[in-house]
C-alpha cells in the first residue's frame, strides 16, 4: 500500500524534540509532506536552531519513516537557520506559515527587537523585572512593547493599572493599551480575572500565537515578552514563530533558583536564542531606617553563575518594599519614582540590555535552495503531491 500524508505525519508523531516532550508534529515544525508513490519528501522548520538538534531530529525523522510499510525512500531536510538569518524560499505550494507553526518575519513586521524576559522558576520577580525593563526602556526614548505571554498568571494587568477590555480597530486588530510609554497587552485583559486557564500546549501555543498576530503593535524599537516560569510550551512557541533578538535570565541568589535558571540558559541555547544575560533580583535588602544591608537570599550567586556559563550579567536588583508596592499599586517603580536608586537600578538594566541587542552583528546569510527542492520539484508541484 503506497505512503500518504497522514501515514507520514503518524510516523513523525514518534519524533519528539530534544529535551521536550513534545513531538515535532503537534509543535508545527513540519512545513511540507509530498508523497509520490513510495517516494517521501519532508522538510522539516527549526526556525533559528541550533544544527546540532537539527542534525538529530533529521536522523530521528528518517528513522521514524524508513519503519513505515510502503516507503520506498525518504528524503528529509531539516532548515535551522542561524540567529538573524531570513527564512528560505520554497518551492512549490505550502502551507501557510500560521498553519505549519513555522519562523514567521512578517508576523510582527514592524518590531526591531523581540526580547524574551524568562525565570527557570516562579517567584523571582520575572514580571517585575519586565514591566520595569519594559518601562525603563520607554524612558530611554525607545518605541517600546510589552506581551505578558504568562498564560496561566497574567499579572500585567495589575502592574500596568488597568481592568478593562481592550478594544478593536477598524482592521479588526486589539489595540494595545498604553501606559508609562509603554504598549501593553495580556490574556489577562480578555478573560474573567477570577478564573482559572487550564489549557494543554496547543492551547497555549494558539494563545500566544494570537496575541502576536491580532494585536496592532505598530512600529516599536523593542517588545519585551514576559514569559510563564519554566522551559515549556510557550518560550519554544515563541522562539519558533519570532527572530528572538534574545532572552534576559532573571534569577535570585540562592541555589534552587540558580538551578532552575541554569536549565532556561540550556533552553534557549538549544534553541538558538542568543542569552542577553543575568538578572539577579531580590540580590539585597537595605534597610529603610539604619541603612544596613542584608543579604536576604544570599548575595553574588547570579553574577558567578552568569560567569560559569559564559553569559552576561545585567545588574542586581535590591529587594524593596517600594518595588513591591509600586507594581500592586498599577505604577511601576521607573514611573512612579523615576529619580529615585531603585528606578536607576532598572535604567541601568535597560541601558545593558539596549547595548546586549544593538552589539549584535546580524548573521543575515540566506542560503539557496537546492538538493531536496531541485530533486523533488514535481513533487510539490505535480499531480502526484498530497
Amino acid at each position: 500500500m503506497s505512503p500518504t500524508r497522514d501515514t507520514v505525519l503518524d510516523a513523525l508523531r514518534g519524533v519528539t524534540y530534544p529535551g521536550f516532550s513534545r513531538d515535532i508534529v503537534s509543535l508545527g515544525l513540519v512545513r511540507d509532506v509530498a508523497v509520490d508513490g513510495d517516494v517521501v519528501a519532508v522538510v522539516l522548520d527549526l526556525g533559528a536552531g541550533d544544527r546540532a538538534v537539527a542534525t538529530r531530529i533529521e536522523a530521528d525523522a528518517r528513522t521514524a519513516l524508513s519503519a513505515v510499510p510502503g516507503i520506498g525512500r525518504a528524503d528529509v531536510r531539516v532548515e535551522a537557520r542561524a540567529k538573524g538569518a531570513p527564512s528560505l524560499p520554497m518551492v512549490g505550494k505550502r502551507p501557510s506559515a500560521a498553519a505549519a507553526g513555522g519562523l514567521e518575519p512578517g508576523l510582527i513586521p514592524l518590531v526591531r527587537h523581540t526580547v524574551a524576559v524568562a525565570s527557570g522558576k516562579g517567584g523571582v520577580g520575572k514580571s517585575t523585572v519586565a514591566v520595569n525593563l519594559a518601562a525603563a526602556l520607554a524612558a530611554r526614548g525607545a518605541r517600546t512593547g510589552l506581551l505578558d505571554a504568562d498564560i496561566y498568571g497574567p499579572s500585567i494587568p495589575t502592574m500596568m493599572g488597568v481592568r478593562e477590555q481592550p478594544r478593536l480597530n477598524e482592521a479588526r486588530k486589539i489595540v494595545p493599551f498604553e501606559r508609562h510609554g509603554v504598549r501593553f497587552m495580556s490574556l489577562g485583559f480578555l478573560v474573567d480575572p477570577d478564573s482559572a486557564v487550564i489549557w494543554r500546549g496547543p492551547m497555549v501555543m494558539k494563545a500566544i500565537d494570537q496575541l502576536l498576530r491580532d494585536v496592532d503593535w505598530g512600529e516599536l524599537d523593542f517588545l519585551i515578552v514576559d514569559l510563564p516560569p519554566g522551559t515549556g510550551d510557550a518560550q519554544l512557541t515563541l522562539s519558533q514563530k519570532v527572530r528572538l533578538a534574545g532572552a534576559v535570565i532573571v534569577t535570585t541568589p540562592q541555589d534552587v533558583a540558580l538551578a532552575d535558571a541554569v536549565k532556561g540558559v540550556a533552553m534557549f541555547r538549544k534553541v538558538g536564542v542568543p542569552l542577553l544575560g543575568f538578572v539577579e533580583n531580590m540580590s539585597f535588602f537595605v534597610c529603610p531606617h539604619c541603612s544596613e544591608r542584608t543579604d536576604v537570599f544570599d548575595h553574588g550567586g547570579g553574577q558567578r553563575e552568569a560567569k560559569r556559563l559564559g553569559v552576561p550579567f545585567l545588574g542586581e536588583i535590591p529587594l524593596d518594599a517600594a518595588i513591591r508596592s509600586a507594581g500592586d499599586a498599577g505604577t511601576p517603580i521607573v514611573a512612579a519614582e523615576p529619580d529615585g536608586p531603585r528606578a536607576r537600578a532598572f535604567a541601568d538594566l535597560a541601558a545593558a540590555v539596549e547595548q546586549a541587542v544593538l552589539g549584535q552583528e546580524p548573521e543575515d546569510e540566506p542560503t539557496e535552495p537546492g538538493g531536496l527542492f531541485d530533486r523533488f520539484r514535481k513533487v510539490w508541484n505535480g499531480p502526484a503531491g498530497s
